[in-house]
Protein backbone atom coordinates (compact mmCIF):
# COMPACT_ATOMS: atom_id res chain seq x y z
CA UNK A 1 0.00 0.00 0.00
CA UNK A 2 2.97 2.56 0.88
CA UNK A 3 4.33 1.93 -2.68
CA UNK A 4 1.33 2.25 -4.45
CA UNK A 5 0.62 5.35 -2.27
CA UNK A 6 4.35 6.81 -3.27
CA UNK A 7 4.00 6.08 -6.95
CA UNK A 8 1.07 8.36 -6.99
CA UNK A 9 2.54 11.42 -5.06
CA UNK A 10 5.85 10.14 -7.35
CA UNK A 11 3.48 10.61 -10.31
CA UNK A 12 1.78 13.78 -9.26
CA UNK A 13 5.54 15.52 -8.47
CA UNK A 14 6.44 14.69 -11.66
CA UNK A 15 2.97 15.83 -13.15
CA UNK A 16 3.44 18.65 -11.75
CA UNK A 17 7.03 19.33 -12.19
CA UNK A 18 6.32 18.76 -16.22
CA UNK A 19 3.33 21.27 -15.94
CA UNK A 20 6.15 24.10 -14.14
CA UNK A 21 8.44 23.32 -16.74
CA UNK A 22 5.96 23.84 -20.27
CA UNK A 23 4.59 26.71 -18.18
CA UNK A 24 8.16 28.32 -17.66
CA UNK A 25 9.05 27.61 -21.42
CA UNK A 26 5.84 29.55 -22.25
CA UNK A 27 6.46 32.59 -20.10
CA UNK A 28 10.22 32.69 -21.29
CA UNK A 29 8.64 32.70 -25.56
CA UNK A 30 6.22 35.05 -24.58
CA UNK A 31 9.11 37.44 -22.99
CA UNK A 32 10.74 36.67 -26.07
CA UNK A 33 7.64 37.94 -28.67
CA UNK A 34 6.86 40.83 -26.80
CA UNK A 35 10.61 42.30 -26.48
CA UNK A 36 10.44 40.95 -30.20
CA UNK A 37 7.78 42.69 -30.94
CA UNK A 38 8.35 46.06 -28.59
CA UNK A 39 9.59 48.80 -30.67
CA UNK A 40 12.77 50.11 -30.96
CA UNK A 41 13.77 53.65 -30.59
CA UNK A 42 15.65 55.60 -32.88
CA UNK A 43 18.80 55.96 -30.29
CA UNK A 44 18.90 52.09 -30.15
CA UNK A 45 19.08 51.66 -33.85
CA UNK A 46 22.93 51.90 -34.98
CA UNK A 47 22.75 53.48 -38.23
CA UNK A 48 25.67 52.90 -41.03
CA UNK A 49 27.82 56.21 -41.01
CA UNK A 50 27.27 58.31 -44.04
CA UNK A 51 30.73 58.88 -45.93
CA UNK A 52 29.93 62.54 -46.85
CA UNK A 53 33.17 63.52 -47.71
CA UNK A 54 35.60 62.54 -51.01
CA UNK A 55 38.42 62.46 -47.82
CA UNK A 56 36.08 59.84 -45.87
CA UNK A 57 34.99 58.14 -49.03
CA UNK A 58 38.81 57.82 -49.92
CA UNK A 59 40.01 56.90 -46.16
CA UNK A 60 37.44 53.93 -46.21
CA UNK A 61 38.14 52.71 -49.91
CA UNK A 62 41.97 52.37 -49.00
CA UNK A 63 41.52 51.72 -45.48
CA UNK A 64 43.71 48.61 -46.11
CA UNK A 65 46.98 50.49 -48.45
CA UNK A 66 46.83 53.90 -46.24
CA UNK A 67 49.72 55.16 -48.12
CA UNK A 68 46.73 55.35 -51.01
CA UNK A 69 44.95 58.04 -48.60
CA UNK A 70 48.24 60.26 -48.56
CA UNK A 71 48.96 59.83 -52.61
CA UNK A 72 45.01 61.04 -52.67
CA UNK A 73 45.80 63.61 -50.31
CA UNK A 74 48.96 64.53 -51.96
CA UNK A 75 47.65 64.37 -55.72
CA UNK A 76 44.51 66.10 -55.58
CA UNK A 77 43.46 67.36 -51.65
CA UNK A 78 40.86 64.46 -51.85
CA UNK A 79 39.22 66.29 -55.16
CA UNK A 80 37.50 64.37 -57.83
CA UNK A 81 35.11 67.27 -59.36
CA UNK A 82 35.43 70.69 -58.95
CA UNK A 83 32.92 73.19 -57.68
CA UNK A 84 31.79 73.22 -61.57
CA UNK A 85 31.47 69.24 -61.98
CA UNK A 86 34.15 69.27 -64.13
CA UNK A 87 36.41 66.45 -63.42
CA UNK A 88 39.43 67.94 -61.33
CA UNK A 89 42.70 68.56 -63.45
CA UNK A 90 46.29 68.48 -62.62
CA UNK A 91 47.82 71.68 -62.55
CA UNK A 92 51.15 70.32 -64.13
CA UNK A 93 49.47 68.30 -66.47
CA UNK A 94 45.83 68.87 -67.02
CA UNK A 95 45.87 64.76 -68.55
CA UNK A 96 46.03 63.73 -64.91
CA UNK A 97 42.23 63.39 -63.69
CA UNK A 98 40.47 62.76 -60.26
CA UNK A 99 41.26 62.30 -57.12
CA UNK A 100 44.15 60.12 -57.34
CA UNK A 101 45.60 62.39 -60.63
CA UNK A 102 45.29 59.29 -63.08
CA UNK A 103 47.02 60.43 -66.88
CA UNK A 104 45.04 59.80 -69.31
CA UNK A 105 47.44 59.68 -71.76
CA UNK A 106 48.89 56.64 -70.21
CA UNK A 107 45.82 54.53 -68.60
CA UNK A 108 42.76 55.62 -69.85
CA UNK A 109 42.24 52.93 -72.92
CA UNK A 110 43.56 50.43 -69.93
CA UNK A 111 41.11 51.70 -67.52
CA UNK A 112 38.41 51.16 -70.26
CA UNK A 113 39.08 47.88 -71.22
CA UNK A 114 38.98 46.99 -67.35
CA UNK A 115 35.78 48.37 -67.28
CA UNK A 116 36.39 51.53 -65.60
CA UNK A 117 35.86 55.40 -65.71
CA UNK A 118 38.86 57.27 -64.23
CA UNK A 119 36.49 60.02 -64.51
CA UNK A 120 34.42 58.76 -61.67
CA UNK A 121 35.15 58.57 -58.46
CA UNK A 122 34.61 54.83 -57.89
CA UNK A 123 36.39 54.05 -61.52
CA UNK A 124 39.25 57.05 -60.22
CA UNK A 125 39.80 54.83 -57.24
CA UNK A 126 39.55 51.40 -58.35
CA UNK A 127 42.24 52.01 -60.85
CA UNK A 128 44.21 53.58 -58.37
CA UNK A 129 44.27 50.16 -56.20
CA UNK A 130 44.57 48.28 -59.97
CA UNK A 131 47.69 50.46 -60.59
CA UNK A 132 49.14 50.47 -56.70
CA UNK A 133 48.30 46.02 -57.05
CA UNK A 134 50.67 46.23 -60.43
CA UNK A 135 53.05 48.81 -59.48
CA UNK A 136 53.36 49.83 -56.53
CA UNK A 137 53.47 53.43 -55.89
CA UNK A 138 55.67 54.31 -59.31
CA UNK A 139 52.48 56.26 -61.21
CA UNK A 140 52.96 58.97 -58.26
CA UNK A 141 56.98 58.87 -57.70
CA UNK A 142 56.50 62.60 -59.18
CA UNK A 143 54.45 63.63 -55.87
CA UNK A 144 56.20 61.06 -53.04
CA UNK A 145 58.09 64.12 -51.52
CA UNK A 146 54.77 64.87 -50.07
CA UNK A 147 53.04 61.26 -49.67
CA UNK A 148 56.52 59.96 -48.98
CA UNK A 149 57.29 62.07 -45.78
CA UNK A 150 53.61 62.06 -44.24
CA UNK A 151 54.06 58.64 -44.00
CA UNK A 152 57.83 58.75 -42.35
CA UNK A 153 56.14 60.91 -39.94
CA UNK A 154 53.40 58.44 -39.29
CA UNK A 155 55.92 55.38 -38.64
CA UNK A 156 58.46 57.45 -36.01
Amino acid sequence: MLASVMGDKTSEIMSIAESAKTEEISLTDTKKREEAEKPVSDTEIAEPKKLNTTKEIVEDYFKDIPIMVDVAYCESRFTQFNSDGSVHRGVVNPADAGVMQINEKYHLETSKKLGLNIHTLEGNMAYGRYLYETQGTRPWEYSSHCWNKSREVALN
